[in-house]
């Protein structure tokens, strides 16, 4: 889900020893409406929990061993982040493990999801595939890496349904030159949903750079975030019983935010209990209801590549840029 952005030049420690949070100096909560107080309290703050990240990306909470997982993508590694020990490298290679392939941007894994199975699944970017993860033996296995015979550009984002579906994108951040790159065989940056009998379907084919996917509680609406500075939008998809889209429209559009520079593009989203969306974008996290009203945003300063509920769902981690950080929600979000 990393999007392109001008290169700067960090001198930053790491923080992987103790769980101590700092509020993020350069954050604030930017309230548009009055029922963003019900998300998120008029005090809340933003805590940084770890610094020093390339691009960090991909958290997931892993609700039996009380962890967020994250991975930068630039640097290939996974980390782990508990109350208790602070961030740990937790898999390093995250994504791709052999000699150095040369057009291959961004080796690591990026988009994280875990399962009730107790494993994760993982947009490998650098391998082209999307793969469980064991956590216990950390030992990965491919789900999928091919659509009518041609390898994925990079897998960036995935989500699931109950049932076991798994939607996922991908556009081709992973390799460089992008869609110029001689590694790109997919002729779109495609959305796909691939069924537990194998079959993979391309889901849409339009979208320049398709990004963060998720689901609606109910999960008929797909929602996909197109990070293209261009058309900085945000698609839902009506689906149907067997998770067939039957119409498209757009969501919501960043083109106003993306015009008075704020930092980031439409990047990774969640989708809490009662269909509030918060969508990463220009400008930090924003806050959505079902309808489409934008209530409210996190802004950290930097920007922000995806979130996630942990805890007892009433608390937002994110990944921006290079930091780790948390926001304590109002209401349940799961």
């Amino acid at each position: 889900m990393r999007v392109l952005l001008t290169s700067l030049s960090l001198s930053l420690s790491l923080l992987i020893t103790g769980a101590q949070a700092d509020t993020l100096a350069s954050g604030k909560i930017v309230r548009e409406k009055p029922q963003l107080d019900r998300v998120i309290a008029p005090d809340a703050r933003i805590e940084k929990l770890g610094d020093g990240f390339t691009w960090s990306e991909g958290p997931t909470w892993v609700a039996s061993e009380r962890a967020l997982l994250f991975t930068d993508v630039p640097e290939n590694t996974m980390y782990r982040w508990t109350e208790r020990d602070g961030v740990k490298v937790f898999m390093k290679p995250s994504g791709y493990a052999g000699a150095p392939i040369p057009g291959v941007r961004e080796a690591g894994a990026n988009g994280l999801l875990a399962e009730p199975e107790g494993s994760v699944l993982l947009a490998d970017s650098g391998t082209r595939v999307v793969a469980r993860l064991d956590l216990k033996t950390k030992q990965k296995r491919a789900l999928i890496e091919r659509y009518e015979g041609k390898r994925f550009n990079s897998p960036n984002d995935v989500t699931r349904t109950r049932s076991g579906a798994i939607f996922f994108t991908d556009p081709p951040y992973g390799l460089e030159g992008l869609n110029a790159s001689k590694l790109k065989e997919q002729s779109v940056n495609g959305v796909y949903r691939l069924d537990r009998d194998g079959s993979v379907h391309l889901i849409d084919g339009e979208l320049t750079f398709p990004n963060g996917i998720a689901l609606s509680p109910d999960e008929r609406t797909l929602y996909v975030a197109n990070s293209d500075p261009d058309k900085p939008i945000w698609m839902a998809y009506s689906l149907d019983a067997t998770g067939k889209p039957v119409s498209k429209r757009v969501f919501a559009d960043a083109s106003e935010l993306v015009k008075q520079k704020l930092l980031g593009l439409p990047d990774g989203m969640k989708v809490a209990a009662d269909g509030t969306l918060f969508a990463t974008g220009p400008g930090g996290v924003h806050i959505y209801t079902p309808q489409g009203e934008r209530l409210g945003r996190i802004d950290t300063g930097f920007a922000t590549a995806n979130c996630a509920f942990g805890d007892d769902g009433r608390t937002l981690y994110l990944t921006s840029h290079h930091t780790l950080a948390r926001v304590p929600l109002v209401m349940k979000a799961r």
